[in-house]
Parts: structure tokens; C-alpha cells; sequence
């Protein structure tokens, strides 16, 4: 069980415990005050279940469902399986250093993916969530795009590159959901698949696939992987990231 659950079933048996306490002391009272007390106590565990929700986007989204193309380790393939190069990006979609990244790479990585050189490995965090003034626009946007790889796989990447293209200032609310999905339309999302964006199916993986991320030790994003190896080039640079792309091509 991870700290927030914990956090989650110690908060909730606190509110119960007080209920228990104050149910036998209070017995003896007349009925108006019982009510009184009653009400007071209910409102308590709302407002503990509400903040713990607030902690834990996935307590509020249902059972947790993957996407299809989604990895154990909690990633969306994108790019043919077969590809020789495996390419692993974890980004946030408030991160303004995310945004720098795809500007540069997004282009090159396209082709890189339609000429079968690279599968594209891509983590959707949700860290960001703190600096959208409680939208959660990290787990939104994350969302979407995993609501989108898992039931239209041929358009997440210009999806995401949509997303990235209109990205929000850090500390902002972020994009509504209304935009989000007129952004996946645009970029080709088919309308039965914009119509379950709002739906929230991949939040509880989205929250398990952040927590697991950073407990491998990524403590940043963007970070960027070839085959495993931790690429130390130029991230916001057109050709750096490709040339080492190509580079581990030639070793296979």
C-alpha cells in the first residue's frame, strides 16, 4: 500500500473513530443537540474524504484500468514494436522544459517513428498537478492522451504534440477540458474517442505510473532514455537527440 493510501485509511478511521466516541457520549443529550453533533461530525468526514481525494487524484477516478499499449514500468508505446532503437520520454505536460523539448525533437522523433528506427516509450506524469491552482491539468492532460493511445493508438503522437503546441504557463490553471478536446480533434482524434476524455479512465494509472517513475529514481522531466542509457546531449537542440538516435542504431 502506497503513503497516500495509508495516509487515505488512517484520515477515514480517524473520522470514524470520532463518530464512534461521540455517538456514546452524546446519547444521553435531547434529540436537537444529537443532531446537532450529528451534522458536525458528517461534515468532518467530508472534508477529510475531500482532502485526501485532493492528495490522491485516483481515489476519485474509479478502478485502475491501463491502456493497451501501456508497458509494466508505465509507459505508452508509440512507433513500431520491432524498432531497434527503444527511446523512453518522461514528460509533464505543465513543464515548460517539457514544451522546450518537443519543440525541438517532435518533428525529428516522427520520422524517426515512421521509418521504424524508433519505438517511443512515452511516461505521461502527473507531479506537475501542484502548479495548475487545483485543476490537476497535469493528470488531465496525462489523461487524455492515454484515454487516446489506448482507443486511437495512430493519432497520440499528434496529440501530444498538439498539447504540447498549446501548452498553459506553469502556475495557471492549465487548458479546460473543453479545449483539450478540441485540440484532439484537431489533431484527427476520432469524435467517439473525444467523447470519453472527460470519462477520467486512466487517472488511477496515471497517479500508480507517476509514483512508480519516481521510485526508480527519475527525479525530473524531461528525461530521456536510448536503450536504457540516460541520454546527457543537448535536449533543446533540432539534431542532438537524433544523432545519438542513429548512432545506437548502428550499434544494434
Amino acid at each position: 500500500m502506497g503513503k497516500q493510501a495509508r495516509d487515505r485509511s488512517r484520515d477515514l478511521r480517524k473520522a470514524q473513530t470520532a463518530i464512534a466516541e461521540q455517538r456514546g457520549k452524546r446519547r444521553p443529550l435531547v434529540v436537537g443537540g444529537i443532531t446537532v453533533i450529528v451534522v458536525l461530525l458528517v461534515a468532518i468526514v467530508v472534508a477529510v474524504v475531500n482532502a485526501v481525494g485532493d492528495r490522491d487524484p485516483a481515489t476519485s477516478s474509479g478502478a485502475l484500468v491501463a491502456p493497451k499499449s501501456a508497458t509494466a514500468a508505465g509507459a505508452l508505446v508509440l512507433g513500431q514494436a520491432a524498432a531497434p532503437v527503444r527511446l523512453e520520454v518522461y514528460l509533464d505536460y505543465m513543464c515548460p522544459f517539457c514544451g522546450r523539448f518537443e519543440q525541438a525533437n517532435s518533428g525529428e522523433l516522427d520520422k524517426l517513428m515512421a521509418d521504424g528506427t524508433v519505438r517511443l516509450e512515452l511516461y505521461p506524469l502527473s507531479f506537475l498537478d501542484r502548479m495548475s491552482e487545483g485543476s490537476r491539468y497535469s493528470t488531465r492532460a496525462a489523461n487524455a492522451v492515454a484515454t487516446v493511445a489506448d482507443r486511437a493508438p495512430e493519432k497520440a503522437a499528434a496529440f501530444n504534440e498538439a498539447l504540447f503546441d498549446n501548452q498553459p504557463q506553469e502556475g495557471t490553471e492549465g487548458l479546460s477540458n473543453a479545449r483539450i478536446a478540441e485540440l484532439a480533434q484537431q489533431a484527427g482524434v476520432p469524435q467517439d474517442v473525444v467523447d470519453v476524455l472527460d470519462d477520467h479512465i486512466f487517472e488511477p494509472w496515471i497517479a500508480k505510473s507517476t509514483e512508480a517513475v519516481f521510485d526508480t529514481g527519475i527525479s525530473s522531466t524531461p528525461t530521456v532514455k536510448i536503450n536504457g542509457e540516460v541520454f546527457k546531449g543537448d535536449l533543446y537542440t533540432v539534431g542532438a537527440l537524433t544523432q545519438a538516435v542513429i548512432a545506437a542504431k548502428g550499434q544494434q
